[in-house]
């Protein structure tokens, strides 16, 4: 696109050199556009990762969108906005989060990423494999941003030696589907 960008900018005429500009601001613009619609669609993944594991950590806690919009200081339908992953939680939110639920933020952030070197890595894999074969046999679908903040809920339980049960990754699941 560089080169093409270029040609146009070296046309010898005056009409030409116009068209030519203009030629080239649209093709930059075009490429400026499609860097943004990409960088969109990676912001809107994101956002629904962390508003499925938000959905969850609401749940283990046991309070409403409501209340816990409440409790951060944010309207209802912001909150719900942030759980459907429409928009990105506000830093403020989090911190309001950790400091009176003790919400987990780096997980609640990252996800499977907050996992560090020397993690049991057969338990995550077990967990995994679990997860996959019960959606399998249950003919659930659910989107592979919203399984991994299943896994990742189950993991973390697992290493802070919490047994979870049949009914919370149920809860969970119900949670994630759309």
């Amino acid at each position: 696109m560089e080169s093409l960008v270029q040609y146009l900018l070296t046309c010898s005429d005056g009409i030409n050199r116009e068209y030519a500009s203009l030629c080239a601001i649209f093709i930059q613009n075009c490429a400026t556009v499609d860097w943004e619609v990409k960088m969109a669609h990676e912001d809107a993944d994101l956002f629904a990762e962390i508003g499925a594991r938000l959905a969850i950590s609401r749940s283990e806690i046991g309070v409403s969108q409501a209340a816990m919009a409440e409790a951060i200081g944010v309207s209802h339908r912001a909150y719900h906005s942030y759980e459907k992953g429409k928009r990105g939680i506000p830093v403020e939110a989090l911190v309001k989060l950790q400091s009176r639920y003790e919400v987990d933020v780096a997980w609640l952030l990252l996800g499977m990423k907050s996992i560090r070197a020397g993690h049991d890595f057969d338990a995550l894999k077990e967990i995994e494999t679990s997860l996959d074969q019960y959606l399998v046999s249950a003919g659930i679908k659910i989107k592979s941003e919203k399984r991994g903040a299943i896994v990742a809920r189950w993991y973390e339980s697992h290493v802070k030696g919490r047994e979870v049960t049949d009914d919370e990754v149920h809860t969970w699941i119900e949670f994630a589907r759309e």
